[in-house]
């Protein structure tokens, strides 16, 4: 075998379909490390919650993970984890992940993972690409962590590249690229991390986001909601070219991260006549 080929070789391919006012799964395909378990209904069937699992226990160099989701019209799902993603020290090799998310017309999809720890020496890229029908409804947050903040690792070597798209007809609503590299000085820059191990972003893209609820996001952190620890995170929301909402987080507490998205997520619930959320069972 190559070197090429000597990581997993894994792969998602998931199809939603709606019927009879539920949403299904039409179609599970998995190739170790990856798997989904099977589906659960806590807000009722109209909503498919999906846990997926890597089974490896997390990912090291040469690594080659896919998802391929795919929502038919009308079909809503939320999509987690249950646990922190895990990127080992590097082999020399680069590991890779790459998903891609089809919304047909109508359809919603709540991508929610829990956050990615980038152990020192990491080497990782992730791209996520997003198709967009019209009428359609994504919201998704990414959290990284550089370094194994509770032995005061940090991220001197390595590096994280992601690539967050989100395109509909062609069009590019959303395009985000980061690229840390593992140094003292990304550690420390105030254009970098500015000592901060952790990094979150949530887009939501679908029904316009008024100035008012805007107002209500970035209130949540002078309301008292969020229980700030002793060094606080930085908080920012703002309106997307494309009528949606853009938050961004960078700190060192992953409590205090999951507790804002949340909080953004509820608010965006509401705010499109649907109920409040009910967290995924996983994350209890």
């Amino acid at each position: 075998m190559s070197d090429e080929l000597s990581g997993w070789q894994g792969c998602l391919d998931l199809v939603y379909r709606h019927c009879d006012d539920a949403t299904r799964i039409a179609r599970a395909y998995a190739r170790a490390p990856l798997k989904v378990q099977r589906p659960f209904y806590p807000e009722g069937p109209q909503v498919c919650h999906t846990v997926m699992l890597h089974t490896a226990g997390g990912i090291v160099g040469g690594d080659r993970l896919s998802a391929t989701i795919h929502l038919l019209p009308h079909s809503r799902a939320l999509i987690t984890a249950p646990a922190a993603t895990k990127v080992y020290r590097s082999n020399g090799q680069l590991a890779r992940y790459t998903t891609a998310f089809n919304l047909e017309p109508e359809a919603s999809l709540e991508w929610l993972p829990p956050e990615t720890i980038l152990f020192e020496g990491a080497d990782y890229q992730q791209q996520t690409r997003v198709e967009l029908a019209p009428g359609a409804s994504f919201l998704g947050w990414e959290i990284a962590r550089f370094g194994r903040s509770a032995r005061n690792e940090r991220f001197l070597h390595g590096e994280w590249r992601s690539r967050f798209e989100i395109w509909q007809q062609g069009k590019p609503l959303w395009i985000d690229r980061q690229r840390l590299q593992g140094s003292e000085e990304n550690c420390t820059s105030a254009n970098a991390l500015a000592g901060y191990p952790l990094v979150g972003s949530l887009i939501y893209i679908g029904k316009p986001v008024s100035e008012e609820l805007l107002a209500r996001v970035r209130n949540l952190i002078d309301s008292g909601i969020i229980q700030k620890k002793s060094q606080a995170g930085q908080f920012g929301a703002t309106r997307t070219q494309a009528g949606g909402l853009l938050c961004r987080y960078r700190g060192d507490s992953t409590a205090e991260v999951r507790k804002w998205f949340i909080e953004v997520w509820r608010l965006l619930r509401l705010a499109n006549a649907q109920s409040s959320p009910i967290l995924p069972r996983v994350w209890q």
